[in-house]
């Protein structure tokens, strides 16, 4: 490809990242404060039908796109998410499909993202620090008590701030951002005694993800970090390898942690943030498919966000009634905060500070 044509086709990209962003929380912003009240309750794949029985005309090409991530289809990030872009996109009747591979089946967190880079899956839902392998100030979005909350996400993903990571990402790696939810806040459980303060990090052999935003988390915190895999973590916690770990309720109940660990503490120390992305294909999509896939995100946003808040208040309610948990609501949150807002002032550099002056700039 000639220099000249390759110069106009990254413009074009960039610019065609810029508006799906902006379009999709724009519209998020503009939303009714109340939040749906459910999820979608479809579960076909299929294109819309005519009354023959045959796919609707519609007069664009007819493209199946494969969504990948590494959740079970009970989590909200696929019944709630995943399955609601496909719903919702099916409806749409653009001649658009999506084929859901739910639970890793194409390959873990670094592989996925260098496949979707590459074009052999089309789309993903991924974290912001695995986003980081090939854009590291994407990865900031998970920095410990970068954001209040959900909405305060959602404040900064609508702001014009957040256009350095969208741009940025797309420059980078050819990929095209389409939205962004929280999945709920990370929380401390331990075996031996609850996690109140920062000094009580001491000595604890405290399980945290190997990605490099999530051990900067832990030195932030005060915590030591131990490594381990997500899918070996159980049985470390089981056999005494680390004295706890960190995660959202989703996971905590998804990896029955109850049968390892004794405290909850309620830190909501980090936002578990994913990021719906989209490879090559975006190029090769009609405006109005493109359009129902922006629209289809912004609502699965909404109801992940939703079902996410839902889910952990069932939980929460019976975990405080039973004796799985002693659940700790009395963290000194504060005390992290600073902790960590002091720590990351002084470490991030160049964009990444930038972004997270930016983050903290649009709380509360």
């Amino acid at each position: 490809m000639r220099p000249a044509m390759r110069e106009q086709r990254e413009r074009n990209r960039t610019m065609t990242a810029r508006h799906a962003w902006r379009s999709t929380w724009i519209a998020m912003a503009a939303a009714p404060a109340v939040l749906l009240a459910g999820c979608s309750g479809g579960d076909s794949d299929e294109p819309a039908a005519s009354d023959s029985g045959a796919p609707a005309e519609t007069g664009t090409e007819a493209i199946e796109i494969t969504l990948a991530h590494s959740y079970t289809e009970e989590q909200p990030q696929h019944r709630c998410g995943a399955q609601v872009i496909a719903d919702e996109v099916a409806a749409a009747d653009v001649g658009l499909t999506i084929e859901i591979f739910p639970a890793s089946q194409l390959g873990g967190d670094a592989d996925r993202i260098a496949s979707v880079v590459s074009g052999d899956i089309d789309m993903d839902i991924q974290g912001a620090s695995a986003l980081g392998a090939v854009y590291e100030p994407i990865s900031v979005l998970d920095a410990a008590f970068g954001f209040d909350d959900s909405d305060h996400l959602a404040t900064f993903m609508a702001s014009e701030d957040s256009s350095v990571l969208v741009e940025g990402f797309a420059e980078a790696a050819g990929v095209t951002t389409l939205g962004a939810w929280s999945a709920g806040a990370r929380h401390f459980t331990t075996v031996d005694a609850p996690i109140r303060t920062p000094e009580d990090l001491e000595g604890v052999r405290m399980r945290f993800p190997g990605s490099p935003q999530y051990l900067l988390n832990a030195e932030a915190l005060g915590a030591t970090a131990t490594e381990v895999a997500y899918e070996e973590l159980y049985l470390a916690l089981q056999n005494g390898t680390v004295d706890g770990q960190e995660n959202p309720i989703t996971n905590i109940v998804a990896q029955n942690f109850a049968e390892v660990q004794d405290y909850l503490s309620l830190s909501a120390h980090q936002l578990n943030t994913n990021l719906v992305i989209i490879g090559p294909i975006w190029d090769e999509l009609s405006a109005e498919q493109q359009e129902a896939l922006s629209a289809a995100t912004v609502t699965a946003v909404t109801e992940v966000t939703t079902c996410v808040a839902d889910d952990e208040e069932v939980v929460l309610d019976e975990w405080r009634a039973g004796d799985e948990w002693e659940v700790v609501d009395d963290v000194d949150r504060e005390a992290f905060s600073e902790k960590a807002e002091a720590f990351f002032m002084e470490t991030f550099t160049g964009d990444s500070l930038s972004v997270y002056e930016a983050m903290r700039a649009t709380a509360g």
